[in-house]
């Protein structure tokens, strides 16, 4: 971190030019204080001389007034450094989170994201610029306040510098295992937000599967752990409140208890009192704040540093929360299985044909929203073979989206086991599958960036050509232009919930997975829109598995699997049409209301 730190400071030596000649400013400010109060002693009041010690005492009075434009100065030169700071960490966190999105694809998650966009990042800039004026301050008063006291006499920086580095080494001891507190205080922090953040989106599944009590523990130990680490850091707090005690009382203490040998130096007894004045007015004062800054924006400021600017976490694979849908038990059914029956009248061949290994695999998957609740999929079987499209259909909350984030492994099975490719996807780490499946949601993820930008998220390595091939295959056209062309900027709250699906397709057309996953992700779409998307992203090469949105959608597919709650149905539209109740009734319904969601 120093090396950055180096070169941030090294390209702002204008403002800290600038700086420095109103700590000078400063600076001599202390000198005169102390320095006019020793003469007016000395040469003034017991000289017999009233008016020169009144002389001296304006001087003194004079350098105190002119604190105010002093810190006025400061504070204007003081943003020319924090600013630049404050941007630079956000620019940071963001392409650190971002980094992290894109080798761990759409599925990885950095839920400390926002808390460093804002909390740590203002974290840091106040505590930087806290740091930065109680440093300076010191030095530059220290710095007058003891040129004062060697022009008054040397002898008194033998008594008050040894009391002072003894309490300023006494508490510049206790910052290490402060900032290890303050680190430990802020993961808490971000465990426990976490944890409510997953917590209220998944506050209906928790009440329907009467998790609540284990969700409830876990929340109440995270609170305990964070209110530890509040403690932990009080006790510091208390050492370091002693340190300052320390260093600001044994000065003068030291200083009292040396008067007899002082004087016995030839020390004035202006002098003495200029030293005091030093002392009390200057020297203690930037010290205590010194002190204060380091104990508590100094440790800060380490440790926020650290979390925005220190390498980012490897990606892993994490758990979807549960979807409140409504629960339906599917029992094993040989229609549930995804495997084609040889034309009949072929030929026996001789050597007998490796199957394909399936691009889709559910073997009796079990899936239940905790310990007591009704299984929303139970004991499912499903194959789907490499290159085909197939349509997923059911009631509202039947459990679609369940199935969809099970094949994509957000979502892991109660029992059973999903394979993609011919690989296990529960448990992978979000790089190895997101080389295996695209999702896209039905709320469609867009970023501020350019239109290549957002393309090409899932694939940072296409070119121009890729970028127009997938604009002309779903009909994109007048969008782009619109927004400028590719290198036209995006602007999310600017965008209409259905062009922010287009993008989002397009995108997935682009990505290098062999297996799609739409999940309704083309339910703002007029059914003109739709068709144009769905059968461009079933000519892509690879396996495309789609939660219809209108019968369209079922019709155009090789396959649909029909979810009704006893049965999982899977067949062709005509095959269904005779041998499900259910699939009748909802080609009724999506015909009636084509615009309707199933």
């Amino acid at each position: 971190m120093a090396p950055p730190a180096r070169r941030f400071l090294a390209r702002r030596r204008g403002v800290l030019a600038r700086l420095a000649l109103w700590s000078l400013a400063e600076s001599a400010q202390a000198f005169l204080v102390g320095f006019a109060v020793a003469h007016a002693v000395d040469e003034g009041f017991l000289a017999g001389d009233t008016r020169r010690g009144l002389l001296w005492l304006a001087v003194a009075l004079a350098a105190v007034l002119s604190t105010a434009p002093v810190v006025r100065g400061v504070f204007a030169r003081l943003a020319g450094l924090t600013e630049p700071l404050r941007d630079a960490l956000v620019r940071r966190a963001v392409d650190r989170s971002m980094a992290l999105a894109a080798r761990g694809g759409p599925g990885a998650t950095d839920r400390a994201a926002v808390s460093r966009l804002t909390n740590q990042v203002e974290i840091a800039r106040d505590s930087f610029a806290g740091l930065v004026l109680t440093l300076r301050s010191f030095v530059f008063t220290a710095a007058g306040a003891l040129i004062g006291m060697v022009s008054l006499h040397p002898a008194l920086l033998l008594v008050v510098l040894p009391p002072l580095a003894a309490g300023l080494g006494l508490f510049l001891a206790t910052l290490r295992p402060m900032a290890a507190a303050q680190r430990r205080a802020l993961a808490a922090d971000e465990a426990l937000g976490d944890h409510a953040t997953r917590s209220r989106a998944a506050l209906r599944d928790l009440t329907a599967c009467g998790t609540g009590p284990e969700t409830e523990r876990r929340g109440a130990a995270l609170v305990a752990e964070a209110a530890s680490t509040a403690r932990t850091l009080a006790r510091w707090a208390a050492v370091r409140t002693t340190a300052l005690g320390v260093a600001g009382n044994l000065p003068v203490l030291a200083l009292l208890v040396a008067v007899p040998w002082l004087r016995g130096r030839g020390v004035t007894a202006g002098a003495l009192l200029g030293a005091f004045t030093y002392l009390v007015q200057s020297l203690l004062p930037a010290l205590h704040t010194l002190m204060t800054a380091l104990g508590a924006a100094g440790a800060r400021l380490l440790v926020v540093l650290d979390r925005i600017l220190g390498p980012a976490p490897s990606a892993e694979a994490k758990d979807a929360g549960g979807t409140g849908e409504a629960t339906v038990t599917v029992p094993p059914a040989a229609d549930a299985a995804v495997t084609r029956a040889p034309a009949p009248g072929g030929p026996v061949p001789v050597v007998p044909v490796v199957p394909a290994v399936p691009a889709v695999e559910l073997r009796a998957v079990t899936l239940s929203y905790g310990v007591r609740a009704e299984p929303v999929l139970d004991s499912l079987d499903l194959r789907v073979s490499p290159g085909e499209h197939l349509a997923v259909v059911g009631p509202s909350g039947i459990g679609k989206s369940t199935l969809t984030r099970l094949v994509a492994g957000t979502l892991a099975p109660s029992s059973g086991e999903v394979r993609v490719a011919g690989r296990p996807v529960t448990g992978r780490a979000a790089t190895e599958l997101a080389a295996l499946r695209t999702l896209v949601p039905q709320e469609a993820y867009v970023f501020t960036g350019t239109v290549a930008d957002n393309l090409a998220y899932l694939r940072p390595d296409a070119d121009r050509a890729d970028l127009d091939a997938a604009v002309a295959a779903l009909g994109l056209r007048p969008l782009v232009e619109r927004l400028g062309g590719l290198d036209g900027p995006v602007r999310p709250a600017e965008l209409t919930p259905a062009e922010r699906q287009f993008l989002a397709l397009a995108r997935a057309h682009l990505s290098p997975a062999p297996l799609l996953l739409l999940d309704e992700a083309t339910c703002h779409l007029d059914p003109a829109a739709e068709a144009r998307a769905e059968e461009a992203l079933a000519r892509r090469p690879g396996t495309l598995v789609v939660v219809a949105h209108r019968l369209s959608s079922a019709v155009r597919a090789d396959r649909v699997l029909v979810l009704d709650g006893v049965t999982a149905v899977c067949g062709t539209h005509e095959e269904l049409l005779d041998r499900s109740p259910l699939y009748r009734d909802l080609t009724g319904h999506w015909q009636g209301e084509p615009s309707h969601r199933p």
